[in-house]
């Protein structure tokens, strides 16, 4: 249906408009400005019913981005990641990214159709030329701007029509959801993981290079030795990860040499362990000046004093290296008395 079939009584009344100067093009002027054509109206212009009919196939566009968004939500959740399906003609294909991308691209592009439709069917449609202004705009022209908008916010019939309205922002509030699943793929939050290693209280000292227990008697003065906790086996599946927070160093120092009192009372008869993990990157401290009772770490050069609760002396690292509490049990074996005092590594925001 066009205006032409409609009884003139029943069509809007014509807006007055201005296009500028009109012309006609001539070999003077072959760019003459020929004007906009007839404003033809459109069906949903004049008949309250269609445009009800367009009004919910909006709503059904909409609601139906909604469900598709709640789809990809379950899909994400109850889909196991390795489960295929056969779908033809393409093939076998991964159920949940098959379910994913379905879901969420019906969801993108229902929110889209729909509002495609509503401003083709429901906004006006007049086309309006407007003469350029100056980049400053007057208080004049200020006021013009507001009065469009109020203008343009009622002919989208965005207040007369509560249903389109209601679930559009309904769609549009629902698929934000979709990314917010997505960070679920960063990974497992880390809660406590960072803090803790798996040193505790009773775990034996084991030397890293023969694997057996430490006894007092096996670290001499001068000595640097490396050790991890009891258990951890270097076939485990997180070896890696573990040694990389509970790699251990020892060194033995004459008691009188010992500056800090809490290192003195961690140690026992003068043997001091202390995280082997630089606080700087977390390279691997490796190198030990028995005269000096200095470590270096090999990346950055930061030099750490064992002496005197393994604080920076040079180097970018931050922060002193966490000492170990040790001691020996009921058998002579060098055992951890809890924790590192602190998290290992280098800092991060919630150190503590």
């Amino acid at each position: 249906m066009s205006s032409q079939d409609i009884p003139e009584k029943n069509l809007p009344a014509a807006q007055e408009t201005e296009h500028g100067a009109v012309g006609v093009a001539d070999e003077q002027n072959p760019f003459a400005d020929p004007g906009l054509p007839p404003h033809e109206h459109r069906v949903q212009d004049i008949d309250e019913q269609a445009a009800k009919r367009s009004e919910r196939a909006v709503a059904l566009m909409f609601t139906l981005s909604m469900v598709a968004t709640v789809a990809f939500i379950v899909s994400y959740v109850a889909i196991p990641h390795d489960k295929a399906i056969y779908v033809f003609p393409i093939g076998h294909l991964n159920a949940l990214n098959f379910a994913l991308g379905l879901s969420l691209g019906l969801a993108l592009f229902l929110i889209g159709a729909g509002a495609v439709h509503w401003a083709r069917t429901l906004m006006s449609d007049e086309e309006l030329v407007d003469e350029r202004h100056a980049i400053s705009a007057p208080p004049e022209v200020k006021a013009k701007v507001l009065a469009d908008f109020r203008q343009g916010a009622k002919e989208s019939a965005i207040g007369r029509r509560k249903l389109v309205r209601n679930t559009m922002f309904g769609a549009l509030a629902l698929f934000p959801l979709s990314g917010v699943m997505l960070l679920r793929d960063l990974g497992p939050l880390p809660g406590t993981k960072l803090r803790h290693t798996l040193w505790s209280k009773g775990k034996l000292l084991v030397n890293m290079n023969t694997n057996e227990p430490l006894r007092p008697s096996d670290v001499v003065v001068g000595s640097l030795t490396f050790a991890k906790p009891e258990g951890l086996e270097e076939h485990d599946h997180e070896f890696q990860t573990e040694i990389a927070k509970a790699a251990l160093m020892i060194v033995r120092i004459q008691p009188d040499d010992i500056k800090d009192k809490r290192e003195l009372e961690w140690s026992h008869e003068g043997i001091v362990a202390y995280s082997k993990i630089c606080t700087h990157v977390g390279c691997p401290i490796s190198l030990y000046e028995q005269q000096t009772h200095h470590v270096l770490c090999p990346c950055h050069q930061s030099t750490f004093d064992l002496s005197d609760g393994a604080r920076v002396i040079f180097g970018p690292a931050g922060h002193a290296l966490p000492q170990l509490r040790i001691g020996v049990n009921d058998e002579g074996y060098l055992e951890a008395l809890g924790d590192f005092s602190e998290p290992v590594g280098p800092s991060f925001w919630e150190r503590g």
